[in-house]
């Protein structure tokens, strides 16, 4: 038991579990968005399991890609592949063991959320980590649509299709990502650079590059909120999305006019506070 217990600690790292969770979140919340309150308990679990999984998965590949990368990062220097904790080719089994176990389990749920599924973890490895993340800045989109598909996915797996709302769901998670990928970029730009990662703040400067995230906001809060609507969300709760988005939006113009690191990063964890409480209210 202890031998398993030291295992589950040295390897639960490469899961980055505050991010997993919260993409996590995303996909319940766009099957709840469509089922709540009456969903069917296996439903549920399979979806959590399935995109657990998936996510998991896919996470643990790309830092089994970028172990290079994480080594020469004092942000990250410390993680069990970049320090030589965990063998490489250890950590790629699993990741390519956990991610086939999710698709596969998504698949026999249904062939669309399966695909779906699919395509994210297919944008998160392939098309990000992969080919565009090392190449160009504006990896970050493909970043963000990998980003996207889990609400997308639950969303689609709870109605049987990909609908309107869907999609505004996944461009709002799409949206929230450059807060979280831009701040990090600014905070540690000089890292970046050491690791010959290309960034926003390198190829645009910091102003254009809080425009960017000052814009991505907005456009998150408006397509929460417009989703919402859609969905018929209860008047308090309603009213809640509303201020938390305000909140958002103002955070965000201040971040233009009166930029300072400290308003940075408090916009980028107020933006996950955010996306967090939005998931929530839209469960329920």
């Amino acid at each position: 038991m202890k031998t398993i217990l030291a295992k589950l600690r040295l390897y639960w790292p490469l899961t980055k579990s505050l991010q997993t969770g919260l993409l996590l979140s995303t996909g319940l919340a766009g099957f709840m968005s469509a089922r709540s309150p009456f969903a069917p308990w296996f439903d549920f679990a399979g979806l959590a399991v399935s995109l657990f999984l998936a996510i998991t998965g896919s996470t643990i590949i790309n830092m089994w890609y970028d172990r290079d990368i994480d080594a020469v990062m004092n942000r990250t220097h410390h993680r069990p592949l970049a320090d030589g904790r965990i063998k490489p080719a250890e950590a790629f089994r699993l990741g390519l063991v956990l991610s086939t176990l999710g698709v596969g389990l998504a698949l026999t749920m249904s062939p669309l959320y399966g695909l779906i599924v699919f395509a994210g973890l297919f944008f998160d490895v392939l098309v990000y980590t992969l080919w565009l993340k090392r190449r160009t800045s504006w990896s970050i989109v493909w970043g963000g649509i990998s980003g996207a598909m889990p609400i997308l996915a639950g969303r689609a797996f709870a109605i049987g299709r990909m609908d309107g709302i869907g999609l505004l769901l996944a461009l709002a998670v799409l949206f929230w990502i450059p807060t979280h990928i831009l701040t990090f970029a600014m905070l540690y730009s000089d890292e970046y650079k050491l690791a010959k990662i290309p960034t926003f703040p390198s190829a645009y400067g910091l102003q254009f590059t809080r425009l960017t995230i000052a814009v991505s906001s907005v456009l998150a809060a408006l397509a929460i909120l417009v989703a919402a609507v859609l969905i018929g969300m209860q008047s308090g709760s309603l009213r809640l999305l509303v201020v938390l988005s305000t909140g958002l939006m103002f955070l965000a113009t201040v971040t233009i006019f009166r930029p300072s690191e400290k308003v940075n990063f408090g916009l980028f964890k107020y933006a996950s506070v955010f996306m967090l409480s939005a998931m929530l209210l839209l469960s329920i």
